[in-house]
């Protein structure tokens, strides 16, 4: 038996992009290691912890989300949870590159997190939710 899958608000995830875009900008902007760090933490929490303790997600439900009305249209977790660890990939090597000296790995590295971010906030489409789909047709089936 397979455990019940966990259907999230698609605002959620959508609106932790915007918030991360923001974030990781800044940390480009100012070449900040340390803030891309923190960024990757924030990816750590998502990604193995779950979105529902995200500190991005929890601020989208507990402020955000009331506001805004009932829920219409929620997806699976695994897409945007993989996702999180993909983000957690790329500001690692940011942060890496940041704080030990080599700024253009920080900042591509950084840059094309933002990027992947900024598509799912301004647009709604979810690379590392792609990415997760591309993987699971590519692995063989559990038995």
């Amino acid at each position: 038996m397979s455990a019940p899958t966990r259907l999230v608000d698609v605002r959620g995830p959508r609106f932790a992009a915007s918030v991360t875009a923001v974030v990781l900008a800044v940390a480009l902007v100012l070449g900040s290691g340390v803030l891309v760090a923190v960024q990757a933490a924030v990816f750590a929490v998502g990604a193995f912890a779950g979105l529902r303790y995200a500190p991005y997600g929890a601020f989208f439900r507990a402020v955000v989300a009331p506001r805004l009305g009932p829920v219409r249209e929620r997806e699976p977790e695994a897409p945007p949870r993989f996702a999180q660890l993909v983000g957690l990939v790329f500001a690692v090597v940011g942060a890496a590159g940041y704080l030990l000296g080599t700024p253009v790995l920080g900042a591509v590295a950084t840059g094309l997190a933002l990027v992947a971010a900024l598509l799912n906030a301004v647009t709604g489409f979810c690379l590392g939710c792609e990415l997760y789909l591309i993987v699971r047709r590519a692995l063989p089936a559990r038995a």
